[in-house]
């Protein structure tokens, strides 16, 4: 949807989220919001209702998962130029996107062997879990997105492509580029992943590992409990058991993928700032969040 009346839709779902103690992040644009929300049951049922006032929002597209505690640490907006930044002009998901395909029908889709699969996330992303034979463009960020469909697949505009990322929001962003820029087949999972491990019972799934989230779960399995992984601080990449009984791992301070990315200044920062984190934990004092009813 065009959201033009973004910047007055800010000041009215920032006071209902204080003053519900909702937790997470709100990205405004003109293209639309794309939110991660979190807060009691009757907190977030409230704000889907509120939400669902503005007639723009009647068919919002919204997926819950449950968690013991509020895995974000405040409440944040931003205005932004776009929602997930693809950085290309001309872009309308608005207007043109890829085939949606129900999480259902996915499976029968994905296992045509002339289909050329993609993974739209990042690499860091991908390295913990995805779809069999799926390609991953291995960016580090959405930007790069671009530059890999135009070295990689500019000769084969005419093939079946399928997309598909964590929610869905990725996907209609590239899947309007790709078809902006001439390829003529273009699918995408619906919902994305979190949608189709919550539809596809687990013995008919094709999902293998786990699906890194944006929050301080950093992974859900695929009964989207929370999953194995940790996450650096440093970099916010997830780590695994064994990055974890790695020499370079510190807590709070750096890990084997980043350990080379950070200036010595940099990493005392982070050191003072573990420090402080630990104190606190001997206080008792929380700094994952506030515990959800």
């Amino acid at each position: 949807m065009k959201f033009s009346s973004y910047t007055l839709f800010e000041k009215n779902i920032r006071n209902f989220c204080v003053k519900n103690n909702i937790k997470g992040t709100v990205l405004l644009a003109e293209e639309g919001i794309n939110a991660t929300m979190a807060g009691s049951r009757e907190a977030i049922s409230a704000l889907l209702t509120f939400l669902k006032q503005d007639v723009r929002f009647d068919d919002i597209d919204y997926k819950k998962s449950f968690a013991d505690e509020i895995p974000f640490h405040r409440f944040k907006i931003k205005i932004k130029k776009e929602i997930v930044t693809l950085g290309q002009e001309g872009v309308e998901p608005n207007i043109t996107t890829g085939v949606h395909v129900d999480p259902n029908d996915w499976n029968s889709l994905i296992s045509d062997p002339e289909l050329i699969l993609i993974d739209t996330r990042n690499k860091y992303e991908y390295q913990i879990g995805s779809f069999k034979k799926a390609i991953s463009p291995n960016t580090k960020n959405f930007r790069d997105f671009p530059a890999f469909i135009k070295k990689t697949l500019s000769s084969k505009k005419n093939k079946k492509i399928a997309l598909f990322c964590t929610g869905g929001i990725r996907c209609e962003k590239a899947s309007s580029y790709m078809i902006k820029e001439g390829f003529e087949k273009v699918y995408q999972l619906h919902g994305g992943i979190l949608n189709y491990i919550k539809k596809v019972d687990s013995e008919e799934s094709l999902w293998e590992g786990e699906c890194f989230v944006f929050d301080s779960r950093v992974s859900v399995d695929n009964e989207l409990a929370e999953g194995k992984y940790e996450q650096c601080f440093a970099c916010r990449r997830p780590l695994s058991a064994q990055d974890m009984k790695s020499s370079e791992y510190q807590k709070g301070i750096s890990c084997p993928k980043c350990i080379n990315e950070k200036s010595e200044k940099k990493k005392e920062s982070f050191r003072e700032r573990q420090r402080q984190v630990e104190l606190a934990e001997k206080r008792n004092d929380k700094h994952i969040g506030a515990r959800m009813d």
